[in-house]
């Protein structure tokens, strides 16, 4: 009976283990987008000019007097997008206000097995809203009853082989005042300066307000691809005196309108590994706010300080659009806190030195599993005392079970008596019952700031690490880590003593098979490092469980 059982156990979870892999081969896929059918129409909801009052026509652009958000009907076709390549970016222009609509990075793609097609940040189609926006309000073209379009020498450009620069000039004029809005953009940068020059041939002084903000609708996190139900931010931020990090959801956005002064900072919208964010001048005092547009989009963005060109003269001002990966050296140069946009959750303090000695590791392994697995031994010799405590405590209690068991047929149902007893010896072994969960719970932080580690750094991202592990960011395409863990922690508890009560032993039991079926969808790494963590403490509990067994024998 015996073997027929243990037959039909091993046939239910190998046929377990085949629907498994089936429905992830079926679901566990993202799909891959569709092309995206562009509009050539932009939208002018525009921030607020900081005056008091209106110019007429304009009352559809939110004031301080006002303080109502308010849509602004889009203007008429603006021509053909202006496309741009470097190394890093592929994007297009609007000439129609010269706001960035479409932005892709050749250098992440959008899956592991498809690396010609890029993952697309900025996106304007039928499907998704997102996109950068900037304008010079006040006495500037961008205006509530129509945006400037722009004209440029080319419809397209490219970062040549050699060339670490290259500029890309959009041109127009109004009211005798001439306008360049100009594109900076760096090799291997995901930095560009977009800066407005302004040449007042006039006979008046120009005074204007430039802005930059980032507009998204309500759609999903197309960058996340985790299944663990933990899912990581997607919303706006901002850097303010008080708070170097400050979240506004998008559920923020629909109950209260942001509006704060802020002196220098940057604005940005979170996503799964990607970041993108508007650096003003530091010296600059800029309004930040928030607000949603008649279409339901939401929108971050700042005004900057009123510029004063006198007439006949020219005046500059700008600001930096950082779009691409969430890259913690490159932001912090950038600004002070924007690194803090790599959120790793409460645990951030301990989650950024794991990283810190993670990246360190990977310096000299170049392989970001064999980085956790290095990582995974110098945490655990940084707990071995506490470890090896624990573990002579439940080696202890693993060598006084037959006492116990013993006290457990002298007393039978009487709980209070046997309680009694078992403290009793406990105190005379000098054993401390609760020893065995001490390193679990310490650990618990460390395993946590990890799995955030994985989870949200972009290092991490499509990283393989050997065999079939082709991305330690998602979960493992056969579930082989998983069973490992599974299959490491049923002989961890072969090696611990079996608990006095029938119910805890048989939830025991049952442990290994339930955190194997959580550890299904968990990122590969984190697996990783939770397998070479068990393995690590089966040897060091095997040692020290054999040492005093031999120490009891001999007693």
């Amino acid at each position: 009976m015996d073997i027929k059982r243990s037959i039909l156990l091993v046939a239910l979870a190998v046929v377990a283990y085949l629907l498994v892999l089936q429905w992830n081969q079926d679901y566990g896929q993202a799909a891959l987008p569709e092309p995206a059918s562009q509009t050539q129409t932009s939208d002018a909801s525009l921030p607020d000019v900081p005056q008091a009052g209106t110019a007429n026509g304009a009352q559809d652009i939110p004031s301080v007097a006002n303080d109502q958000p308010a849509a602004v009907a889009g203007n008429a076709a603006g021509g053909q997008l202006i496309r741009v390549r470097t190394d890093v970016l592929d994007l297009a222009i609007d000439p129609r206000g010269g706001d960035i609509v479409n932005l892709a990075l050749p250098q992440y793609p959008r899956r592991q097995d498809r690396p010609d097609v890029p993952f697309q940040l900025f996106e304007r189609s039928a499907e998704r809203t997102y996109e950068a926006q900037s304008g010079l309000i006040g006495d500037g073209p961008d205006r509530a009853t129509g945006r400037p379009l722009y004209s440029s020498a080319q419809t397209s450009y490219t970062l040549a082989e050699g060339q670490d620069e290259l500029v890309v000039d959009l041109t127009y004029s109004a009211d005798g005042v001439n306008y360049v809005k100009r594109f900076v953009f760096q090799r291997g940068d995901y930095d560009l300066g977009v800066k407005y020059l302004i040449d007042n041939q006039s006979g008046e002084a120009w005074t204007g307000h430039m802005f930059g903000q980032l507009k998204r609708d309500s759609s999903g996190d197309p960058s996340s691809s985790t299944a663990t139900g933990t899912a990581t931010y997607l919303g706006a931020a901002l850097w303010t005196a008080d708070e170097p990090y400050r979240k506004v959801s998008m559920k923020d956005m629909d109950n209260q309108r942001l509006r704060e002064s802020v002196q220098g900072g940057w604005i940005a919208w979170l996503q799964h590994y990607f970041v993108t964010a508007w650096i003003p001048d530091p010296q600059s005092l800029n309004q930040v706010q928030t607000r949603k547009d008649s279409q339901g989009n939401y929108i971050i963005g700042f005004t900057g300080q009123a510029v004063t060109v006198p007439a006949g003269q020219q005046g500059e001002v700008g600001a930096t659009l950082y779009a691409g990966p969430k890259l913690q050296d490159k932001l912090e140069a950038l600004s002070p806190g924007l690194r803090l946009t790599v959120d790793y959750g409460f645990l951030w303090f301990l989650a950024q030195p794991i990283f810190w000695l993670l990246e360190h590791i990977h310096a000299l392994l170049g392989n970001w599993g064999w980085s956790i697995i290095v990582l995974t031994v110098l945490i655990k010799l940084a707990f071995f005392p506490l470890s090896a405590a624990s573990y002579r405590s439940m080696a202890r209690m693993r060598a006084v079970s037959p006492k116990m068991q013993a006290l457990k047929e002298q007393y039978g149902d009487d709980r209070q008596k046997m309680s009694q007893a078992m403290m009793e010896l406990y105190k005379k072994e000098k054993i401390n019952p609760l020893g065995g969960c001490l390193p679990i719970l310490v650990q618990m932080p460390v395993f946590l700031a990890l799995y955030w580690v994985l989870l949200e750094s972009v290092e991490m991202r499509q990283a393989p690490w050997m065999f079939w592990i082709t991305d330690l960011s998602v979960k493992d395409p056969f579930f082989i880590l998983p069973i490992i863990m599974g299959a490491t922690m049923f002989i961890q508890q072969l090696l611990n003593p079996t608990p006095p009560d029938p119910m805890q032993a048989r939830v025991m039991k049952l442990m290994p098979i339930i955190f194997t079926f959580f550890f299904l969808w968990f990122p590969a790494g984190l697996v990783l490092y939770w397998v070479v963590n068990n393995c690590l403490s089966i040897a060091q509990q095997w040692y020290i469980t054999r040492q005093i067994e031999r120490s009891a024998k001999t007693a």
